[in-house]
């Protein structure tokens, strides 16, 4: 199996904690096309449950052959963002990013610089923020027969001091993975497990516990369970007593609908739960 990248140690059992709970806004939209030039575009806009909207226009555009991938983002913060990323050039496995910010209400402006390097027995990333300060965060990570180890450190350059550090071991297989991690200067510790128990039933569950704050641990279950080949639910609950549920469906090619709720179990009488939906159209 490839090695993932650092971000991506605990990745299934995130995606399963975390991915396609639509509660978490009032309502999504996303909306993809694809040109015959190679350019493809998407429109997203999302409500929050206190009425804030937000969205963006993307368009990216994929040279083929040479590993030139060019995107340009535009939100509704009248945020331009553009991307430039080349990958496999220089060397098989090496990709580098260029992320250019602009804000014309303010005339900000950003820049940043992202290294990928990626072999069958590694993976290491370098991320630089040209303008602020300015700072750099590193992170590796190597594998050996599902084995994972991964480490990362942010540096500070006018400073000349590391800002964090953290670090990460895991074992990952087709059926399972499990993971420990250790971030905010190793003060931050979660352990994290996911199963595959077979085509429909996913299960997984990520215990965290901040040496900082107290003896309390953080604990979050969830499964998921694919109905049939279109559509599937999933449940999570925590040790808060918060639980959400979410339902997933292709109603037909192109058309995607998510539907999310949460109840706190704790306070059933109280304006405490929340009710989301998606939508996706891809074309």
């Amino acid at each position: 199996m490839a090695v993932p990248n650092f971000a991506d140690i605990a990745k299934a059992s995130n995606d399963l904690l975390n991915k396609d709970f639509y509660h978490l806004s009032a309502s999504t939209f996303e909306l993809k096309s694809n040109a015959p030039n190679n350019v493809a575009f998407k429109v997203t806009g999302k409500t929050s449950h206190e009425k804030a909207t937000a969205g963006a226009l993307e368009g990216k555009y994929v040279e083929k052959g040479t590993g030139l991938t060019l995107t340009q983002t535009w939100t509704t913060t009248n945020a331009l963002d553009t991307k430039v990323e080349l990958a496999d050039t220089l060397a098989k496995g090496f990709k580098a990013e260029g992320i250019f910010s602009f804000l014309p209400a303010t005339h900000a402006t950003g820049a940043k610089l992202n290294l990928h390097f990626k072999q069958p027995n590694f993976h290491g990333r370098a991320f630089f923020d040209l303008l602020k300060g300015p700072v750099a965060n590193i992170d590796a990570v190597v594998g050996h027969e599902g084995f994972l180890a991964g480490a990362s450190a942010g540096y500070d350059v006018n400073k000349a001091a590391v800002t964090n550090y953290s670090a990460t071991v895991g074992f990952t297989t087709p059926a399972y993975t499990a993971a420990i991690a250790a971030t905010e200067n190793l003060s931050v510790f979660a352990a994290s497990y996911y199963h595959k128990v077979n085509s429909q039933v996913e299960a997984g569950a990520k215990a965290t516990w901040n040496s900082k704050t107290g003896n309390n641990v953080g604990l979050e279950v969830a499964s998921k369970y694919r109905i049939d080949p279109v559509s599937f639910a999933k449940v999570k609950v925590n040790d808060r007593g918060v639980a959400a549920l979410a339902y997933n469906v292709l109603l037909r090619p192109g058309v995607t609908l998510g539907l999310g709720a949460s109840f706190d179990t704790q306070k059933l009488d109280q304006a405490t739960h929340k009710i989301g939906a998606s939508f996706t159209f891809e074309g």
